[in-house]
């Protein structure tokens, strides 16, 4: 490209970025040239900054979307893989739901490549890579992902080590010091990914309440509307499933944490979180239903007469241990160490307590409070630090008993937090 090219590029970036802050509508080239400059990194933080926040305050028709979504996977690679390739995800924006190290496995098990590509942690304590590097690398190069999915069907990996939508990564780090991302911003991110990574079959998960990203039915329905559109557009088949969430399905909250509970469930282990695992199994039972409609009938038939539907195969699946071994499988893969149990992932070594004051009940968990007393407590850069929640809502407790502990990898982090404490208030109580 020329110098002259490079500034009717930046030119018309900077326009485009005026007529979205006034409201107008943007062209693929406009989209484009915005794109173009971000991953050059032509157009500078504060330009960056500017039209992260248009979007923000504006939002985006349709048709943009689809602009930036093929603009964001236009302006990089994309890995490719012949037949169905399945990829879940959620939204995010709740911590202590650590599905995807379960749901992966559990796919690559039943035979479909699942190639994985995950975020660090933007709104929540950690993110699926801040959580899967503790079990192994997640840095790897697009030869090494080809690699891993030839030997195992799967991979979890940090999507920002290679040049898959990387103006998806460069606006992420605009926007996590503001601790928000507008849900447009998360739509065109997830499926930018998804078809930056060859996925052709995919379940999103849109949790809605007060302490999820989306705050109601109705927002999750047009979200939910916008990701079938956007699917269509780029032929994926997709399955997107709209719950009700108040409180983690788990009750470990930062890395250690919650990549411990993860490897319980695939154990089996008895005092396992069943919330976790009931979701887990939903997610990877819709994901299996999906990627069977365009599976030979020979096996179709033979699912559906072994197993009746995705849901009980993925339950058997993760019962027989076949789930646990595919993780191992893609741990080693990966370059970790395959005979990591949850027994030896040990949190922060300095501790708190918080204990109730009376005799009482959980009501509430705010998550806003949540997510910031583990991040002054060291998550996600600390990966053993965090919150173990004790109890969880609609749990009773008795006077002086321990209702969530405070785990940090210092003391400094520790005593700051505790002071915090009472301007953060994590459980709500009756």
């Amino acid at each position: 490209m020329t110098t002259s090219d490079e500034a009717q590029l930046q030119a018309r970036a900077l326009d485009a970025i005026r007529k979205k802050l006034v409201g107008k509508k943007l062209n693929y080239k406009d989209v484009y040239s915005i794109m173009d400059e971000i991953v050059n990194k032509r157009l500078g933080d504060v330009l960056t900054t500017y039209f992260a926040a248009s979007g923000y305050s504006k939002g985006f028709s349709n048709q943009e979307l689809y602009f930036l979504t093929k603009a964001m996977v236009d302006t990089g690679d994309k890995l490719e893989f012949k037949g169905i390739v399945a990829d879940k995800h959620s939204i995010g924006g709740i911590a202590g739901t650590r599905t995807t190290l379960i749901v992966v496995p559990i796919i690559a098990a039943a035979g479909f490549k699942i190639p994985k590509s995950s975020s660090r942690a933007i709104t929540t304590p950690t993110g699926t890579a801040d959580d899967m590097e503790i079990l192994a690398p997640v840095e790897l190069t697009k030869e090494k992902i080809y690699e891993v999915v030839e030997k195992t069907n799967g991979c979890l990996v940090w999507g920002g080590k290679f040049n898959l939508a990387p103006a998806d990564d460069i606006l992420i780090n605009i926007e996590r010091p503001l601790l928000f991302e507008s849900y447009d911003k998360v739509l065109i991110s997830i499926m930018a990914k998804k078809i930056a990574f060859g996925s052709n079959h995919v379940v999103i998960d849109v949790p809605y309440g007060k302490m999820a990203k989306v705050h109601n039915v109705d927002d999750a329905k047009i979200l939910k509307n916008k990701f079938e559109y956007l699917a269509k557009r780029f032929h994926i088949k997709i399955r997107v499933l709209i719950h009700r969430t108040d409180e983690p399905a788990g009750r470990g909250i930062g890395p250690v944490l919650e990549t411990r509970e993860a490897l319980m469930v695939l154990e089996q282990k008895p005092n396992r979180a069943a919330d976790l695992e009931t979701r887990s199994l939903n997610l990877a039972g819709n994901l299996l239903d999906l990627c069977l409609t365009d599976s030979p009938k020979k096996l179709q038939d033979e699912i559906k007469e072994e197993y009746g539907n995705g849901f009980e195969w993925a339950t058997k699946l993760l019962q027989d241990g076949s789930a646990l071994l595919k993780l191992k499988e893609i741990i080693k893969a990966q370059g970790g160490n395959p005979r990591i149990k949850s027994g030896d992932l040990k949190p922060g070594k300095f501790s708190f307590e918080v204990k109730s004051r009376g005799r009482g009940e959980v009501k509430q968990i705010n998550g806003k409070n949540l997510t910031i007393i583990a991040k002054l407590l060291g998550a996600p850069i600390e990966k053993a630090s965090g919150i173990y929640l004790n109890k969880k809502i609609g749990e009773k407790f008795e006077k002086g008993e321990t209702v969530y502990t405070l785990f940090s990898q210092t003391v400094y982090n520790l005593n700051e937090t505790k002071k915090a404490l009472e301007n953060f208030k994590i459980i709500g109580i009756i």
